[in-house]
Protein backbone atom coordinates (compact mmCIF):
# COMPACT_ATOMS: atom_id res chain seq x y z
CA UNK A 1 0.00 0.00 0.00
CA UNK A 2 1.38 3.39 -1.00
CA UNK A 3 0.57 6.74 0.53
CA UNK A 4 -1.57 9.24 -1.39
CA UNK A 5 0.42 11.35 -3.81
CA UNK A 6 -0.83 14.46 -1.99
CA UNK A 7 1.82 13.82 0.67
CA UNK A 8 5.06 15.72 0.18
CA UNK A 9 6.88 12.44 0.07
CA UNK A 10 5.76 8.82 -0.14
CA UNK A 11 6.71 5.88 2.02
CA UNK A 12 5.93 2.22 1.60
CA UNK A 13 3.74 1.49 4.63
CA UNK A 14 5.16 -2.02 5.06
CA UNK A 15 8.64 -0.49 5.23
CA UNK A 16 7.40 2.10 7.69
CA UNK A 17 5.87 -0.58 9.90
CA UNK A 18 9.14 -2.49 9.76
CA UNK A 19 10.69 0.28 11.83
CA UNK A 20 8.48 -0.72 14.80
CA UNK A 21 9.52 -4.06 16.34
CA UNK A 22 6.25 -4.41 18.29
CA UNK A 23 4.21 -4.43 15.08
CA UNK A 24 5.75 -7.78 14.15
CA UNK A 25 3.33 -9.58 16.45
CA UNK A 26 -0.16 -11.00 16.52
CA UNK A 27 -1.51 -8.02 18.45
CA UNK A 28 -3.29 -5.26 16.53
CA UNK A 29 -2.45 -1.96 18.21
CA UNK A 30 -5.56 0.23 18.03
CA UNK A 31 -5.25 1.84 21.48
CA UNK A 32 -2.55 4.29 20.48
CA UNK A 33 -4.12 7.28 22.23
CA UNK A 34 -3.14 5.56 25.47
CA UNK A 35 0.44 5.11 24.27
CA UNK A 36 2.03 4.51 20.88
CA UNK A 37 4.67 1.99 19.90
CA UNK A 38 8.25 3.16 19.41
CA UNK A 39 10.55 2.75 16.43
CA UNK A 40 13.62 0.59 16.93
CA UNK A 41 15.98 3.58 16.86
CA UNK A 42 14.31 4.97 19.99
CA UNK A 43 14.45 1.69 21.89
CA UNK A 44 18.05 1.09 20.78
CA UNK A 45 19.15 4.56 21.91
CA UNK A 46 17.71 4.00 25.38
CA UNK A 47 19.33 0.56 25.56
CA UNK A 48 22.75 1.87 24.52
CA UNK A 49 22.56 4.82 26.90
CA UNK A 50 21.86 2.57 29.86
CA UNK A 51 24.60 0.13 28.86
CA UNK A 52 27.38 2.62 28.14
CA UNK A 53 26.68 6.08 29.53
CA UNK A 54 24.55 5.58 32.63
CA UNK A 55 26.24 8.12 34.92
CA UNK A 56 25.07 11.16 36.85
CA UNK A 57 25.10 14.57 35.21
CA UNK A 58 27.23 17.52 36.20
CA UNK A 59 30.15 15.54 37.60
CA UNK A 60 32.70 17.22 35.34
CA UNK A 61 34.45 14.23 33.83
CA UNK A 62 34.27 13.34 30.14
CA UNK A 63 31.50 10.74 30.25
CA UNK A 64 29.34 12.90 32.51
CA UNK A 65 29.86 15.80 30.10
CA UNK A 66 28.67 13.57 27.26
CA UNK A 67 25.50 12.77 29.19
CA UNK A 68 24.99 16.46 29.97
CA UNK A 69 25.06 17.11 26.24
CA UNK A 70 22.49 14.39 25.48
CA UNK A 71 20.01 15.79 28.00
CA UNK A 72 20.55 19.35 26.77
CA UNK A 73 20.18 18.32 23.12
CA UNK A 74 16.97 16.43 23.91
CA UNK A 75 15.45 19.62 25.32
CA UNK A 76 16.57 21.51 22.23
CA UNK A 77 15.11 18.87 19.93
CA UNK A 78 11.72 18.91 21.67
CA UNK A 79 11.68 22.70 21.53
CA UNK A 80 12.28 22.45 17.78
CA UNK A 81 9.65 19.72 17.56
CA UNK A 82 7.15 22.16 19.10
CA UNK A 83 8.51 25.12 17.07
CA UNK A 84 9.28 27.03 20.23
CA UNK A 85 12.91 28.02 19.73
CA UNK A 86 13.58 31.68 20.53
CA UNK A 87 10.07 31.97 22.03
CA UNK A 88 10.52 29.87 25.14
CA UNK A 89 11.85 26.70 26.71
CA UNK A 90 10.82 23.10 27.26
CA UNK A 91 10.42 21.32 30.59
CA UNK A 92 10.49 17.52 30.62
CA UNK A 93 8.72 15.33 33.14
CA UNK A 94 7.21 11.88 33.66
CA UNK A 95 3.65 12.73 32.55
CA UNK A 96 1.31 15.54 31.57
CA UNK A 97 -0.56 15.07 34.84
CA UNK A 98 2.61 15.79 36.80
CA UNK A 99 3.57 18.76 34.62
CA UNK A 100 0.11 20.35 34.78
CA UNK A 101 -0.06 19.78 38.54
CA UNK A 102 3.31 21.48 38.92
CA UNK A 103 2.18 24.36 36.69
CA UNK A 104 -1.04 24.88 38.64
CA UNK A 105 0.98 24.88 41.86
CA UNK A 106 3.25 27.57 40.43
CA UNK A 107 0.30 29.78 39.56
CA UNK A 108 -1.25 29.19 42.98
CA UNK A 109 1.80 31.00 44.38
CA UNK A 110 1.89 33.69 41.68
CA UNK A 111 -1.78 34.72 41.35
CA UNK A 112 -3.87 36.82 43.74
CA UNK A 113 -6.91 35.54 45.68
CA UNK A 114 -10.03 36.15 43.62
CA UNK A 115 -8.24 35.72 40.30
CA UNK A 116 -10.18 33.56 37.88
CA UNK A 117 -9.31 30.35 36.04
CA UNK A 118 -11.38 28.78 33.27
CA UNK A 119 -11.16 25.06 32.49
CA UNK A 120 -12.81 23.23 29.62
CA UNK A 121 -15.29 20.44 30.40
CA UNK A 122 -14.15 18.30 27.47
CA UNK A 123 -10.57 18.11 28.73
CA UNK A 124 -8.49 15.26 30.06
CA UNK A 125 -8.38 15.40 33.84
CA UNK A 126 -4.63 16.07 33.71
CA UNK A 127 -5.33 19.67 32.64
CA UNK A 128 -8.63 20.04 34.50
CA UNK A 129 -8.22 18.57 37.99
CA UNK A 130 -5.10 20.52 39.05
CA UNK A 131 -6.84 23.82 38.23
CA UNK A 132 -10.13 22.78 39.86
CA UNK A 133 -8.26 22.18 43.10
CA UNK A 134 -7.18 25.82 43.19
CA UNK A 135 -10.72 26.74 44.21
CA UNK A 136 -9.64 25.59 47.67
CA UNK A 137 -6.84 28.17 47.57
CA UNK A 138 -9.12 31.18 47.15
CA UNK A 139 -9.28 31.34 43.35
CA UNK A 140 -12.46 31.34 41.29
CA UNK A 141 -12.56 28.36 38.91
CA UNK A 142 -15.17 28.37 36.14
CA UNK A 143 -16.20 25.50 33.89
CA UNK A 144 -16.36 26.13 30.13
CA UNK A 145 -19.32 23.85 29.53
CA UNK A 146 -19.77 21.19 26.87
CA UNK A 147 -22.78 21.46 24.57
CA UNK A 148 -24.30 18.09 23.64
CA UNK A 149 -26.13 19.51 20.62
CA UNK A 150 -23.00 20.76 18.86
CA UNK A 151 -20.68 18.25 20.56
CA UNK A 152 -18.30 21.12 21.31
CA UNK A 153 -17.45 23.64 23.97
CA UNK A 154 -18.72 26.74 22.12
CA UNK A 155 -16.42 29.76 21.96
CA UNK A 156 -19.41 31.99 22.70
CA UNK A 157 -19.76 30.29 26.08
CA UNK A 158 -16.09 30.97 26.81
CA UNK A 159 -16.55 34.65 26.01
CA UNK A 160 -19.42 34.84 28.55
CA UNK A 161 -17.09 33.57 31.28
CA UNK A 162 -14.29 36.07 30.69
CA UNK A 163 -13.74 39.00 33.05
CA UNK A 164 -10.88 41.32 33.85
CA UNK A 165 -9.89 38.88 36.62
CA UNK A 166 -9.44 35.93 34.21
CA UNK A 167 -5.79 34.84 34.38
CA UNK A 168 -5.72 31.27 33.02
CA UNK A 169 -7.71 29.40 30.37
CA UNK A 170 -6.90 25.68 30.35
CA UNK A 171 -8.27 23.80 27.37
CA UNK A 172 -7.65 20.85 25.10
CA UNK A 173 -6.42 20.92 21.49
CA UNK A 174 -8.07 17.58 20.74
CA UNK A 175 -10.28 15.76 23.21
CA UNK A 176 -8.89 12.27 23.72
CA UNK A 177 -12.48 11.05 23.52
CA UNK A 178 -14.02 13.25 20.78
CA UNK A 179 -11.15 13.49 18.28
CA UNK A 180 -12.10 16.96 16.96
CA UNK A 181 -9.33 19.51 16.36
CA UNK A 182 -10.02 22.80 18.18
CA UNK A 183 -8.97 26.19 16.78
CA UNK A 184 -6.22 26.92 19.30
CA UNK A 185 -5.09 30.10 17.57
CA UNK A 186 -8.57 31.65 17.73
CA UNK A 187 -9.08 30.78 21.40
CA UNK A 188 -5.63 32.11 22.26
CA UNK A 189 -6.42 35.45 20.59
CA UNK A 190 -9.57 35.75 22.72
CA UNK A 191 -7.63 34.89 25.88
CA UNK A 192 -4.80 37.32 25.19
CA UNK A 193 -7.26 40.12 24.48
CA UNK A 194 -8.29 39.87 28.15
CA UNK A 195 -4.73 39.44 29.41
CA UNK A 196 -5.14 35.74 30.24
CA UNK A 197 -2.60 32.98 29.69
CA UNK A 198 -3.56 29.76 27.89
CA UNK A 199 -2.52 26.26 28.95
CA UNK A 200 -3.16 23.88 26.06
CA UNK A 201 -3.31 20.10 26.41
CA UNK A 202 -1.96 18.80 23.10
CA UNK A 203 -1.71 15.13 24.07
CA UNK A 204 -4.29 13.84 21.58
CA UNK A 205 -3.17 16.21 18.82
CA UNK A 206 0.58 15.63 18.91
CA UNK A 207 0.68 12.07 17.47
CA UNK A 208 -1.10 13.22 14.32
CA UNK A 209 -0.06 16.75 13.34
CA UNK A 210 3.00 18.95 13.76
CA UNK A 211 2.88 21.12 16.87
CA UNK A 212 3.44 24.85 16.17
CA UNK A 213 3.43 26.90 19.36
CA UNK A 214 4.81 29.90 17.46
CA UNK A 215 1.96 30.02 14.93
CA UNK A 216 -0.66 29.57 17.66
CA UNK A 217 1.00 32.08 20.03
CA UNK A 218 0.26 29.89 23.06
CA UNK A 219 1.77 30.53 26.49
CA UNK A 220 1.93 26.88 27.61
CA UNK A 221 1.56 23.67 25.61
CA UNK A 222 1.91 20.16 27.01
CA UNK A 223 1.96 16.72 25.40
CA UNK A 224 3.03 13.14 26.17
CA UNK A 225 6.18 11.89 24.43
CA UNK A 226 5.11 8.29 24.98
CA UNK A 227 2.05 8.88 22.80
CA UNK A 228 4.25 10.27 20.04
CA UNK A 229 6.56 7.31 19.39
CA UNK A 230 8.92 8.06 22.27
CA UNK A 231 9.75 7.03 25.85
CA UNK A 232 7.42 7.40 28.83
CA UNK A 233 7.94 11.13 29.35
CA UNK A 234 6.03 14.36 28.77
CA UNK A 235 7.02 17.84 27.62
CA UNK A 236 5.78 21.29 28.62
CA UNK A 237 6.60 24.35 26.50
CA UNK A 238 6.42 27.77 28.14
CA UNK A 239 7.18 31.15 26.66
CA UNK A 240 9.95 33.18 28.25
CA UNK A 241 7.34 35.66 29.51
CA UNK A 242 5.13 32.99 31.07
CA UNK A 243 8.06 31.20 32.68
CA UNK A 244 9.30 34.46 34.19
CA UNK A 245 6.05 34.78 36.17
CA UNK A 246 6.65 31.56 38.10
CA UNK A 247 9.20 30.05 40.43
CA UNK A 248 9.91 26.40 39.78
CA UNK A 249 9.49 23.93 42.65
CA UNK A 250 13.02 22.49 42.67
CA UNK A 251 15.44 22.98 45.58
CA UNK A 252 15.85 26.45 47.09
CA UNK A 253 19.54 26.68 46.16
CA UNK A 254 18.82 26.22 42.44
CA UNK A 255 18.51 29.73 40.98
CA UNK A 256 15.06 30.74 39.76
CA UNK A 257 16.39 31.52 36.28
CA UNK A 258 18.00 28.08 35.88
CA UNK A 259 15.37 26.74 33.51
CA UNK A 260 14.42 23.97 32.88
CA UNK A 261 16.16 22.48 35.93
CA UNK A 262 14.24 24.68 38.38
CA UNK A 263 11.07 22.97 37.10
CA UNK A 264 12.42 19.43 36.74
CA UNK A 265 12.26 17.82 40.16
CA UNK A 266 14.92 15.14 40.24
CA UNK A 267 15.90 15.98 36.68
CA UNK A 268 14.57 14.53 33.44
CA UNK A 269 15.00 10.84 32.62
CA UNK A 270 18.49 10.67 31.13
CA UNK A 271 17.94 7.50 29.14
CA UNK A 272 14.57 8.88 28.06
CA UNK A 273 16.33 11.93 26.66
CA UNK A 274 18.51 9.64 24.56
CA UNK A 275 15.34 8.06 23.18
CA UNK A 276 13.78 11.45 22.43
CA UNK A 277 16.83 12.47 20.42
CA UNK A 278 16.70 9.26 18.40
CA UNK A 279 13.13 10.03 17.31
CA UNK A 280 14.64 12.62 14.99
CA UNK A 281 16.12 9.80 12.90
CA UNK A 282 12.70 8.27 12.36
CA UNK A 283 11.16 11.62 11.46
CA UNK A 284 13.95 12.18 8.93
CA UNK A 285 13.12 8.77 7.45
CA UNK A 286 9.46 9.70 7.07
CA UNK A 287 10.41 13.01 5.50
CA UNK A 288 12.63 11.28 2.95
CA UNK A 289 15.84 12.75 4.40
CA UNK A 290 19.13 11.19 5.36
CA UNK A 291 18.46 9.68 8.76
CA UNK A 292 21.77 10.44 10.44
CA UNK A 293 21.78 14.18 9.77
CA UNK A 294 20.52 16.78 12.26
CA UNK A 295 16.79 17.23 11.86
CA UNK A 296 15.33 20.60 10.94
CA UNK A 297 11.87 22.05 11.33
CA UNK A 298 10.83 21.39 7.73
CA UNK A 299 11.62 17.70 8.08
CA UNK A 300 9.37 17.54 11.15
CA UNK A 301 6.52 19.21 9.25
CA UNK A 302 7.04 16.92 6.24
CA UNK A 303 7.10 13.83 8.47
CA UNK A 304 3.73 14.73 9.98
CA UNK A 305 2.30 15.39 6.53
CA UNK A 306 3.21 11.81 5.71
CA UNK A 307 1.62 10.58 8.94
CA UNK A 308 -1.59 12.43 8.13
CA UNK A 309 -1.66 10.89 4.65
CA UNK A 310 -1.14 7.43 6.14
CA UNK A 311 -3.98 7.83 8.63
CA UNK A 312 -6.58 9.27 6.28
CA UNK A 313 -7.73 6.09 4.47
CA UNK A 314 -7.69 4.11 7.73
CA UNK A 315 -9.83 6.68 9.51
CA UNK A 316 -12.26 6.82 6.56
CA UNK A 317 -12.67 3.04 6.58
CA UNK A 318 -13.61 2.84 10.26
CA UNK A 319 -15.91 5.87 10.33
CA UNK A 320 -17.63 4.76 7.13
CA UNK A 321 -18.34 1.39 8.71
CA UNK A 322 -19.66 2.85 11.97
CA UNK A 323 -21.95 5.25 10.11
CA UNK A 324 -23.61 2.23 8.51
CA UNK A 325 -24.68 0.88 11.90
CA UNK A 326 -28.05 2.31 12.93
CA UNK A 327 -27.65 1.49 16.62
CA UNK A 328 -24.17 3.00 16.90
CA UNK A 329 -23.61 6.65 17.83
CA UNK A 330 -20.21 8.18 17.14
CA UNK A 331 -19.16 10.46 19.99
CA UNK A 332 -17.45 13.32 18.20
CA UNK A 333 -17.38 14.34 14.54
CA UNK A 334 -19.29 11.71 12.52
CA UNK A 335 -17.00 12.13 9.53
CA UNK A 336 -13.38 11.76 8.57
CA UNK A 337 -11.28 14.64 7.33
CA UNK A 338 -8.71 17.27 8.25
CA UNK A 339 -10.68 18.64 11.22
CA UNK A 340 -10.36 15.47 13.27
CA UNK A 341 -7.75 12.86 14.20
CA UNK A 342 -8.03 9.09 14.22
CA UNK A 343 -9.27 8.91 17.81
CA UNK A 344 -12.77 7.55 17.27
CA UNK A 345 -15.25 6.87 20.07
CA UNK A 346 -18.73 5.41 19.93
CA UNK A 347 -21.52 3.87 21.99
CA UNK A 348 -24.16 1.25 21.14
CA UNK A 349 -27.86 1.48 22.00
CA UNK A 350 -28.00 -1.83 23.85
CA UNK A 351 -24.50 -3.32 24.07
CA UNK A 352 -22.21 -2.08 26.81
CA UNK A 353 -18.92 -0.52 25.79
CA UNK A 354 -17.11 -3.06 27.98
CA UNK A 355 -18.77 -5.95 26.13
CA UNK A 356 -17.74 -4.58 22.74
CA UNK A 357 -14.15 -3.95 23.83
CA UNK A 358 -13.90 -7.43 25.36
CA UNK A 359 -14.93 -9.00 22.05
CA UNK A 360 -12.03 -7.25 20.34
CA UNK A 361 -9.63 -8.23 23.13
CA UNK A 362 -10.57 -11.88 22.65
CA UNK A 363 -9.24 -11.59 19.10
CA UNK A 364 -6.00 -9.92 20.25
CA UNK A 365 -7.06 -6.48 19.07
CA UNK A 366 -6.16 -3.66 21.41
CA UNK A 367 -8.97 -1.14 21.83
CA UNK A 368 -10.42 0.31 25.01
CA UNK A 369 -13.58 1.33 26.81
CA UNK A 370 -14.18 3.76 29.66
CA UNK A 371 -14.06 7.48 30.37
CA UNK A 372 -10.49 7.88 29.07
CA UNK A 373 -9.83 10.36 31.92
CA UNK A 374 -12.41 12.66 30.32
CA UNK A 375 -14.62 11.80 33.29
CA UNK A 376 -16.45 15.13 33.39
CA UNK A 377 -17.15 14.94 29.65
CA UNK A 378 -18.75 11.51 30.04
CA UNK A 379 -20.98 12.91 32.77
CA UNK A 380 -21.93 15.85 30.52
CA UNK A 381 -22.82 13.35 27.78
CA UNK A 382 -25.03 11.40 30.17
CA UNK A 383 -22.78 8.34 29.98
CA UNK A 384 -21.79 6.10 32.86
CA UNK A 385 -18.09 6.95 33.19
CA UNK A 386 -17.26 3.41 34.31
CA UNK A 387 -18.48 1.95 31.01
CA UNK A 388 -17.91 5.08 28.97
CA UNK A 389 -17.31 4.78 25.27
CA UNK A 390 -15.59 2.31 22.98
CA UNK A 391 -12.46 4.03 21.71
CA UNK A 392 -10.44 3.01 18.67
CA UNK A 393 -7.38 5.21 18.28
CA UNK A 394 -5.36 5.08 15.07
CA UNK A 395 -1.96 6.41 14.15
CA UNK A 396 0.06 6.40 10.96
CA UNK A 397 1.35 2.82 11.25
CA UNK A 398 -2.15 1.31 11.32
CA UNK A 399 -3.63 -0.12 8.15
CA UNK A 400 -7.00 -0.62 6.49
CA UNK A 401 -6.39 -4.36 6.80
CA UNK A 402 -6.21 -4.02 10.59
CA UNK A 403 -9.49 -2.10 10.58
CA UNK A 404 -11.07 -4.82 8.46
CA UNK A 405 -9.98 -7.35 11.09
CA UNK A 406 -11.64 -5.20 13.76
CA UNK A 407 -14.77 -4.86 11.63
CA UNK A 408 -15.07 -8.66 11.51
CA UNK A 409 -15.32 -8.60 15.31
CA UNK A 410 -17.77 -5.70 15.30
CA UNK A 411 -19.97 -7.50 12.79
CA UNK A 412 -20.45 -10.29 15.32
CA UNK A 413 -20.92 -8.19 18.45
CA UNK A 414 -22.78 -5.13 17.12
Amino acid sequence: MQLPTSARTTVDVARLRGRFPALDSETVFLENAGGSQVPAVVADAIHEYMRRTYVQLGAGYALADQCDAIVHEAHEFINLFMNGRERGQVILGPSCTQLCTMLAGGYADALEPGDEIIVVESGHEANVGPWMKLADRGFTVKMWAFDKASMTCPVEELEKLLTERTKIIAFVHVSNLLGEIVDVEAITRIAHATGARVVVDGVAYAPHRAIDVAAWDVDWYVYSNYKVYGPHMAALFGTHEALAELTGPNHFFIPREEIPYKFELGGASHEGCAGLLALGEYLNFLAGREEDVPIDRQAIVDAFDVMHACEDPVQKRLIGYLLGKDRVRIIGPAHSGPDRVGTISFVHESKSSAEIAAAAHAQNIGIRNGHMYAYRLCEALGLDPADGVVRVSLVHYNTVEEIDRLIEVFERVL
